[in-house]
């Protein structure tokens, strides 16, 4: 035993104890049961050296008055009571010696020290009744004859370890209870509930939302409270709600003390978007609002602002889905109702056409090839047709398969037959390998048929060389159709979208774009009526394998025996011999006509470029080929007079063609003409935008088209010697701008000066361009190109610049369309500045003459006024039209 230091009582016993030594050092211990330091035994002083030398927090409470030591560790644990050294620790802890007394007591009578990981205690060490957790032991201490004096424990606060968990798992709860996500309203309620499992750290809540058109946030979910006593609608600080809350004087924390304090916090929404509304939570009585009851406030606040706006995201998905499935349905609808309509006339076309061929042993064979030429495509429009009505039918769940006893072998082996002479025509080859199945197979025969042909159909339209393989396979489970060809093959993101309905895959060549986009998807619908699969293997540049398996069904109570001897349809062979003719190579150019000009004929369908071929080689001399990429080829072989082209066609499309054409100085000055099945305004002005010479929409009629390619090829002959019209230079805030040369169909010499009406507008101040064009319609393309370089030369607004072009070619086309007996068979458009507007005026020199109906497109002076100001003057010698539109 260490002696005591001569300075003082108790000498070095305190010296190692920093702060609780000293207090210890200068206690005066005569006042205490335990006497002077002096007479205390050597235990004792053991225990005190070891609780004051550790940094673990340690008390020891020594006789039966329980006075109590501890070390400088130990202090912060009792707060505001410290210090607390010399006094009964039965006062320090008071309010939790219900709690500590009985395992203290237990230590010291069994000689069995206890271990609490997270003992509960009730302090007031701030001021308030504390909610703490210790984790503790209490194990008891000897005097020097071997008697039980005291006791000593070590404790570590772990409050914010048990306090965080439980916080932890409230906010798990909360996120897994938005995985069952319905109206917003209910998962708030639900999230709500949970927070009734922990009311330590929430005594009670009130959640308000913000509706999509109302001013105040409503009330919609609550816990711990009554909803009967908040207010109904709040506004975003909740003001009344904190108020409403704090005159309940509602029960909080472990021993049911009165909550004082509620914290409002906000659901913020998206960001830059108004809260979705506020939560308002009450404070526990018995927990500090630190910075980590802070933090978990703002995760609670966040899983409540995300459960809503998730919800709502939902439940905007799920309207946009009703909405889809509206519109789904009313198309499937429409498609049924259409093509139901559409097979009157064709029965009616059809019919009198297949009549006429059976009647025509004294036609001409010419008119022979049309009606044939006719039928053919009537009846690829029926099949089409046919297919619309099958795919409304299965959607409406009206089609049911009639499944009656079928060799599916030879049936197969049939239809894969009816397309070799399309394989061999575009040279592939055709391998068909249908050995018997291995039990007796009940299937729809035209439905099977269906798949079938719509698989060898996409075969032959991807293939461009190797071959395609047909193969049938048989086990006790069913029997499979395999379908594998050597074509373009398919991209792996394209694969799950491929049965798609009208789903077309992103830059795939084939050999047309003709179809409706539903063949697969017809496969698809067609096996899952036989309760069957269709799957697909493919790879880009190797090829593709369908898969169809199929069980091997059973006989329909209704189905009809007879129909067991399948046969290839009618309708079957007319897809296989369809495919015969787009397979066909572009024919030999056509002889020449009197004018001796070179057409190139640019069609993905063979029946087109042939009725083209025959339609214009009475006139010019024709080539055909069948996409952008072999006419490309042509033109470098021998160049056109002129390049008539569809715009949708595989591989390279009528627009890659013409900017092709236009990129190239050697083939820019190639006139081209779209004909295309994509009519309206949209796809004409997409056209004359891209730089075509002219624009014609299927269906067309044979005079027009011939009209339309003489005057592009008489234009083009007169470009080598353009006699624009003057135009005065200004340096007066525009650059000086040349006028688009423009050749009339006849010699300006040959003409006399134009009158000037006498209604003529003063010219503009400042004159940007001047063009005088034939009357005619392909007029119109050359004066918008001349227009666009003149207006971006301006500096005028690109949108305003289009809508100009807009009006100023309708008023263009209205000079051309009306003006009868022209003095002179030009129009005059004049561009110029007058003040800060910009002045368009169109002149023609003709008398004035009303459409008819069938001339009306209702569209020319709705969309002149609508971009700008029109004033229209006509005269006896002449009509004059004036746009004006503010230049900024």
């Amino acid at each position: 035993m260490l002696p005591d230091s001569p300075s003082g009582p108790g000498g070095d016993l305190f010296a190692i104890g920093g702060e609780a030594g000293r207090i210890m050092a200068v206690f005066d211990w005569s006042t205490t049961p335990l006497g002077p330091v002096e007479g205390w035994p050597a235990s004792l002083r053991f225990a005190i050296r070891s609780v004051l030398v550790s940094r673990l927090p340690m008390v020891l409470a020594w006789g039966p008055e329980f006075i109590q030591f501890y070390n400088d560790a130990y202090a912060p644990l009792i707060g505001a009571q410290h210090p607390a050294i010399g006094q009964d620790i039965r006062i320090t802890f008071a309010a939790g010696w219900d709690v500590l007394g009985p395992p203290i007591e237990h230590a010291m009578t069994t000689l069995e020290p206890s271990w609490f990981p997270a003992l509960p205690l009730l302090l007031e060490r701030h001021g308030y009744r504390e909610e703490t957790f210790f984790r503790v032991t209490h194990a008891p201490v000897f005097d020097d004859d071997g008697a039980v004096r005291g006791m000593l424990s070590i404790g570590l606060e772990v409050t914010g370890e048990v306090v965080g968990a439980r916080r932890q798992r409230l906010l798990h709860e909360l996120a897994a209870t938005t995985g069952d996500l319905g109206d917003e309203a209910q998962v708030v309620r639900a999230m709500c509930e949970k927070l009734g499992g922990d009311p330590l750290d929430v005594p009670f809540a009130a959640a308000y939302l913000a509706g999509p058109d109302e001013p105040h946030l409503r009330l919609v979910g609550t816990v711990g409270c009554d909803a009967a006593d908040l207010p109904a609608v709040t506004e975003p600080d909740a003001a009344e709600v904190v108020r409403a809350l704090g005159g309940l004087a509602l029960p909080g924390g472990p021993w049911g003390d009165p909550v004082t304090e509620s914290v409002v916090l906000s659901l913020a929404g998206s960001p830059g978007a108004a809260p979705v509304g506020v939560l308002v939570v009450g404070r526990s009585p018995n927990l500090a609002l630190d910075d980590e009851y802070r933090s978990f406030h703002g995760l609670m606040a966040a899983q409540f602002a995300g459960a809503v706006a998730t919800s709502r995201a939902i439940a905007s998905q799920r309207r946009r889905a009703e909405a889809l499935a509206e519109l789904d349905r009313a198309k499937t609808t429409f498609f049924s109702d259409v093509s139901h309509e559409l097979r009157t006339p064709l029965t009616l076309l059809l019919g009198p056409i297949s009549d006429a061929l059976d009647r025509s042993e004294g036609l001409p064979a010419e008119v022979r090839e049309e009606l044939e030429l006719a039928l053919r495509n009537g009846r690829r429009l029926q099949r089409l047709v046919n297919d619309l009505l099958d795919f409304a039918s299965i959607e409406a769940g009206r089609a049911h398969p009639v499944r009656v006893r079928t060799d599916v072998a030879t049936f197969t082996a049939e239809l894969a037959g009816i397309f070799r002479a399309a394989a061999e025509r575009a040279g592939l080859r055709l391998t068909v390998d249908c050995p018997p199945v291995a039990g007796p197979s009940y299937v729809d025969p035209r439905m099977w048929e269906k798949i079938v042909v719509n698989l060898l159909a996409n075969a032959v339209k991807y293939t461009f060389v190797g071959g395609i393989d047909v193969g049938l396979t048989s086990d006790e489970s069913g029997f499979r159709l395999t379908v594998r060809d050597t074509g373009v093959g398919i991209v792996a993101e394209e694969l799950p979208h491929l049965f798609e309905r009208f789903h077309r895959v992103a830059g795939a060549t084939a050999r047309t774009r003709e179809g409706t986009g539903i063949g697969l998807a017809l496969v698809q619908e067609l096996t899952a009526l036989h309760g069957g699969t269709v799957s697909v293997v493919s790879e880009p540049g190797v090829g593709s394998t369908f898969t169809v398996a199929l069980p091997y069904g059973a006989p329909d109570p209704s189905a009809d025996e007879d129909r067991a001897a399948a046969q290839p349809s009618e309708a079957a062979r007319g897809e296989a011999a369809s495919w015969e003719d787009d397979t066909s190579r572009p024919g030999e150019p056509a002889p020449g006509g009197s004018l001796g000009a070179h057409v190139l004929v640019v069609d993905d369908n063979a029946d087109m470029r042939s009725y083209l071929a025959r339609l214009l080689g009475a006139h010019w001399a024709v080539r055909t080929t069948a996409n952008g990429e072999e006419a490309l080829r042509a033109v470098a072989e021998r160049q056109p007079d002129v390049v008539l082209t569809d715009v949708m066609m595989p591989r390279i499309d009528g627009f890659e063609l013409l900017r092709a054409l236009r990129s190239d100085p050697a083939t820019r000055h190639i006139p081209v003409i779209m004909l295309t099945a994509r009519a309206g305004l949209e796809a004409s002005v997409e056209g004359l935008e891209a730089g075509v010479d002219d624009y014609l929409a299927k269906p067309f009629r044979a005079d027009e088209l011939i009209a339309r390619v003489r005057v592009v090829l008489e234009r083009a002959t007169g470009r080598t010697g353009p006699i624009p019209l003057p135009v005065q230079a200004r340096t007066d805030g525009f650059a000086s701008v040349a006028a688009a040369p423009v050749v009339p169909t006849a010699p300006l010499a040959a003409a006399a000066p134009a009158p000037r009406p006498p209604a003529d507008p003063t010219p503009p101040e400042h004159q940007l361009g001047r063009w005088r064009l034939p009357a005619e319609a392909a007029s119109v393309p050359v004066l918008r190109r001349g227009m666009r370089a003149v207006l971006a030369e301006a500096g005028v607004d690109p949108d305003r610049a289009y809508d100009l072009l807009l009006a100023a070619g309708e008023a263009a086309t209205n000079a051309i369309e009306h003006a009868q007996r022209p003095s002179q068979p030009f129009v005059d458009v004049t561009v110029g500045v007058r003040g800060d507007r910009l002045e368009i005026v169109v002149r023609d020199y003709g008398q004035w003459r009303e459409r008819v109906p069938s001339m009306d497109r209702g569209r020319g002076s709705t969309l002149m006024s609508a971009f700008a100001d029109v004033t229209a003057v006509p005269s006896p010698t002449g009509t004059t039209v004036v746009i004006r539109s503010p230049l900024a």
